[in-house]
C-alpha cells in the first residue's frame, strides 16, 4: 500500500536523467531467447516490468545475472521450456513477446493472454495473424494461447491496422524462419528500430525497420552481443511537461532529440520553450501556455504514452483544448481523478475538451493505469496543496526511480508506506 505525497508549487530546476525505454526493454529481454550465446543488455530501466521479464526467464530455466543496477547478463543456452509460467505473465502487457520469440527459437510457445493496464479492448489477433502466415498454428484456451509450427517459413504479413506489439512479434518469429519475410503496414516506433538493430547485432538480417515495410530474412544462427537499451522518450516527455507544468527549468538528459520530435513541437505550440543538444534538451517557460489541439497517433504523431500528461499541462492553460484519442479506447479514466484537482474537462467517447482554469489543487488521487499515474504526479507538482497519489504500482511499472529523480531537481515528493498491520487496524 505504497502511495506518493506531493507538496505542490515548487518550481523544478536543474539537471534529471532518463532510463532507459521500458516499451524496448520489455521486447529485448524476451528476444534474448532467440540467441545461441549470453548476452548482456546495458541501460536496463529499474521497473517492475523489466523485473517481471528477467523473472519468466530465470523461472523458465535462463541465467540472469546482474552486473550492476541497469546491466545485466541473460544466458538462454541450453533451455529447453518453451512455457512461460502464468501468475508472471498474466502482470503485464509485453508478456506477448515471449509468444514470438519462443516460438522462433523452437517452433511453439504457451503463455498466459497479456495484461497490464486497462486500457480497454486488446486483441491480440494481429499477433496471432503474423504467426499464421509464418506457419503457426494456434489454440487459445483456458485463458493461455498455444503456438506450434513444423517448420517456421517466411511469408509477406500484412497487419491490418497499425500495431506495435504485433511488428515486433513478427520480427521475433521470423528471424530464424526460413526465407524472406515481409511485414507490411509495420509500425515505424523508436522501439522497433532499438529491436531490429539489437537482433542484427545478433547477426539477424532485418531491414527497413523505422518505415511501414520491413524485411526479415531468416537466419540459422544468432551470437551473443552486447547492447545497450535506447533512452525512454517517454520518461523524457514526461519530465519534459513536468517542467513546463511548474514553469521551471530543467535539463533533461540522456534521449534522443530526433525521437522526441512529436512531444517537442507540441510543446513548443502551448508556449514551451525547448533547447536541443546532442543528447539533452532543455525546457524552460518564461511566459503564459496557452491552448492547443491533439491527437495522438502511431508514430511520428503525438504518442498516446503521453496523452494523459498534456492534458494535464493543458489544464493550466490558457483557453480551450481538445484531445482526441486515436489509439485506445479508455484512456481518459484518469479524467476522474484531475476533476477532483480542479480541472475543468469533459469527455465524449474518445474526445476530451479541457477549459484551462490555470490552476490546480491537491487533493487524494488513485492512479488507474501506468501513464494516468504519470499525468497525476505532474498535476500534483503544480498544483496549490497536497496530493497523494494511490496505486503507485502502475507507476512503478514504467518508471525507473521516479520519485528520487524528481526530488534532485526540487520536487517535494516522498514515497510512504502504510504497514499491513496499520491497515488490518484501520479495517
Amino acid at each position: 500500500m505504497d502511495k506518493f505525497v506531493i507538496h505542490g508549487g515548487h518550481r523544478l530546476s536543474g539537471e534529471i536523467e532518463v532510463s532507459g525505454a521500458k516499451n524496448a526493454a520489455v521486447a529485448l529481454i524476451p528476444a534474448v531467447l532467440l540467441c545461441d550465446e549470453p548476452c548482456i543488455l546495458e541501460n536496463v530501466p529499474e521497473i517492475s516490468d523489466v523485473s517481471i521479464s528477467l523473472r519468466i526467464l530465470y523461472e523458465m530455466g535462463a541465467q540472469v545475472d546482474y552486473i550492476n543496477r541497469t546491466t545485466v547478463r541473460i544466458s538462454t543456452v541450453g533451455l529447453k521450456n518453451f512455457c512461460v509460467p502464468y501468475e508472471s505473465a498474466r502482470r503485464m502487457r509485453a508478456s506477448y513477446y515471449f509468444l514470438g520469440a519462443l516460438l522462433g527459437k523452437f517452433g511453439k510457445a504457451r503463455v498466459s493472454m497479456p495484461g497490464g493496464c486497462p486500457l480497454g479492448d486488446r486483441p491480440i489477433d494481429q499477433h496471432l495473424k503474423a504467426f499464421s502466415a509464418l506457419g503457426a498454428k494456434c489454440d487459445i484456451q483456458h485463458g493461455m494461447v498455444d503456438l506450434t509450427a513444423e517448420k517456421l517459413t517466411g511469408n509477406q504479413i500484412y497487419l491490418d491496422v497499425v500495431s506495435v506489439g504485433a511488428t515486433m512479434n513478427a520480427m521475433l518469429a521470423a528471424v530464424r524462419a526460413e526465407g524472406l519475410t515481409v511485414i507490411e503496414n509495420a509500425a515505424k516506433e523508436p522501439h522497433i528500430v532499438d529491436l531490429a538493430n539489437f537482433l542484427n547485432s545478433m547477426g539477424a538480417d532485418i531491414m527497413g525497420a523505422g518505415t511501414d515495410v520491413i524485411k526479415v530474412r531468416g537466419v540459422q544462427y544468432l551470437h551473443g552481443t552486447t547492447y545497450s537499451v535506447i533512452p525512454d522518450q517517454i520518461e523524457a516527455g514526461t519530465f519534459m511537461i513536468a517542467a513546463a507544468a511548474t514553469h521551471g527549468d530543467v535539463l533533461v538528459k540522456n534521449v534522443i532529440p530526433k525521437h522526441l520530435e512529436p512531444i517537442t513541437m507540441k510543446l513548443r505550440k502551448i508556449g514551451v520553450n525547448i533547447e536541443e543538444f546532442d543528447d539533452s534538451v532543455r525546457v524552460w517557460v518564461d511566459g503564459p501556455l496557452v491552448r492547443t489541439n491533439v491527437k495522438t497517433m502511431p508514430h511520428p504523431g503525438f504518442p498516446t504514452d503521453m496523452q494523459p500528461q498534456i492534458t494535464t499541462l493543458l489544464t493550466l492553460a490558457e483557453g480551450t483544448s481538445i484531445i482526441t484519442e486515436g489509439v485506445w479506447e479508455q484512456r481518459f479514466r484518469y479524467v476522474d481523478e484531475l476533476r477532483r484537482m480542479g480541472a475543468d474537462i469533459s469527455v465524449d467517447g474518445k474526445v476530451a475538451v479541457v477549459e484551462g482554469t490555470g490552476k490546480l489543487t491537491g487533493a487524494p488521487v488513485k492512479a488507474c493505469d501506468l501513464r494516468a499515474g504519470a499525468a497525476l504526479i505532474i498535476a500534483g507538482l503544480a498544483a496549490k496543496g497536497i496530493t497523494e497519489i494511490e496505486d503507485i504500482y502502475h507507476i512503478e511499472r514504467g518508471y525507473s526511480c521516479l520519485d528520487e529523480k524528481l526530488r534532485q531537481v526540487g520536487a517535494d515528493i516522498q514515497k510512504v508506506s502504510t504497514p499491513v498491520s496499520t491497515l488490518r487496524e484501520a479495517l
